[in-house]
C-alpha cells in the first residue's frame, strides 16, 4: 500500500482538495466507510474505547437544518461535561448530506470547530459528494482551517470515477493515520492496487478538472429534470428538501401516508426508493421520508419512476 500511496501523494491530493497542512498524512481506503470502521476499531484512536459516544448527523426532518445539528451537538457536549468526557468525535457530511442533501454554512462549520476544540472532540468529515455541486462554488471544507490536528478528512473517488473500485482516502494526524494503516493491514492488507493505480493514472495523465466539470454537467441536466418531474408528478402530495449537489433527493410524505407501505407499492410497480427508516440509528422510529438517486437511471427510466411514484401516492392518498 505505502508505494501506490505515495503515487497518489505526487498527485497532491491534499492540494488539489485544500485541505492538509505539515501536521497531516494520507491514507488510502476502501471509500469512507472503511475510514469509519478504522476510527471505530479500538486502539486506533487512544481516546475511543468502549463505552465512547459518537456524534452522528441524523436522518430526520427536526435535524436536517444545520442549525439544530450544532444546537445538538452543543447541548450533548454539556451534558457530558468535562468531568464525565464520553463524548470523542463527530462524524458529520457538510457538503450535500446523504440523505438529506442539506449544506453546512461556512459558519456553522467554523462553529462546529470551535464546539470540537474546545470539547477536545475529533471530526470526522465526510466528503464523497464535494465535488458533484451545481450551483455557485463549493465551501471550505473544515479541514482546511484545522490547525490543532481534531480533524480527520474523507473523501473519495467512488462518486467521480468509478463506483466499482472502491478506492477512498483519509487525510489526517500523522500519529491517527499511522494507528488506521494497522488495522488496515490486519484486515485486508490494503486496498486493491489495481484500482489505485488506476485511479493515480487517471489524475496524472487526464485533465481531472475538466473530468469533474463534465460530470457537474450531466448530474446539473439531470437534477433540473427530477426537478421538474417531482414538481409535476408528485407535487402536492409530497414534498422534498432542496439540495445544490449530491446524488440524492430527500422526500417527505403528506401525514397519514405510510411511508413502508408507499415504499412496498412503488416496489411492485418495480420503482425502487429508499426508506428513510434506512438511515435512522433505530429503525423502529417514525419516518415520513424516503430516498431518490437520480444518478444511474436514463433520462427515460427517471421519467417513468417519477411518473409511477406519483400514481402510487395519488392511489394511497385519493382511495
Amino acid at each position: 500500500m505505502g508505494v501506490v500511496k505515495d503515487l497518489l501523494q505526487d498527485v497532491e491530493i491534499p492540494k488539489f482538495y485544500k485541505v492538509a497542512n505539515k501536521m497531516d498524512d494520507t491514507h488510502i481506503e476502501d471509500v469512507a466507510q472503511a475510514v469509519r470502521d478504522a476510527l471505530k476499531r479500538e486502539g486506533t484512536l487512544d481516546r475511543i474505547k468502549p463505552g465512547s459516544t459518537v456524534c452522528f448527523t441524523a436522518a430526520s426532518r427536526e435535524i436536517a437544518n444545520s442549525v439544530l445539528i450544532l444546537r445538538t451537538f452543543a447541548e450533548e457536549l454539556k451534558r457530558i461535561g468535562k468531568d464525565n468526557p464520553r463524548l470523542k468525535f463527530c462524524y458529520t457530511i457538510p457538503n450535500f448530506q446523504n440523505p438529506s442533501g442539506i449544506t453546512m454554512s461556512l459558519e456553522k462549520r467554523h462553529r462546529l470547530y470551535e464546539l470540537a476544540k474546545a470539547h477536545d472532540v475529533m471530526i470526522l468529515e465526510d466528503n464523497p459528494y464535494g465535488d458533484l455541486y451545481y450551483e455557485g462554488k463549493p465551501l471550505p471544507s473544515i479541514k482546511s482551517f484545522d490547525t490543532d490536528g481534531i480533524v480527520i478528512y474523507a473523501g473519495s473517488f467512488s462518486k467521480v470515477i468509478s463506483p466499482g473500485m472502491r478506492v477512498g482516502y483519509a487525510i489526517g494526524p500523522k500519529p491517527v493515520l499511522a494507528k488506521m494503516t494497522v488495522c488496515k493491514q490486519g484486515q485486508d492488507v490494503h486496498t486493491n492496487i489495481w484500482s489505485q493505480v488506476l485511479c493515480y493514472r487517471f489524475m496524472t495523465e487526464y485533465d481531472f478538472d475538466a473530468h469533474l466539470a463534465g460530470l457537474r454537467k450531466i448530474y446539473t441536466k439531470k437534477r433540473a429534470l427530477l426537478l421538474d418531474l417531482m414538481e409535476k408528478h408528485l407535487a402536492p402530495y409530497i414534498t422534498w428538501d432542496p439540495f445544490n449537489g449530491g446524488l440524492f433527493a430527500w422526500c417527505h410524505l403528506p401525514k397519514g401516508v405510510d411511508m413502508m407501505e408507499f415504499v412496498q407499492k412503488a416496489l411492485e410497480k418495480k420503482v425502487c426508493v429508499v426508506p428513510g427508516t434506512a438511515f435512522l440509528t433505530d429503525e423502529n422510529e417514525p419516518c415520513d421520508a424516503f430516498r431518490i438517486n437520480f444518478s444511474t437511471p436514463t433520462d427515460e427510466q427517471l421519467t417513468k419512476g417519477i411518473t409511477l411514484l406519483g400514481e402510487t401516492i395519488r392511489e394511497m392518498v385519493e382511495k
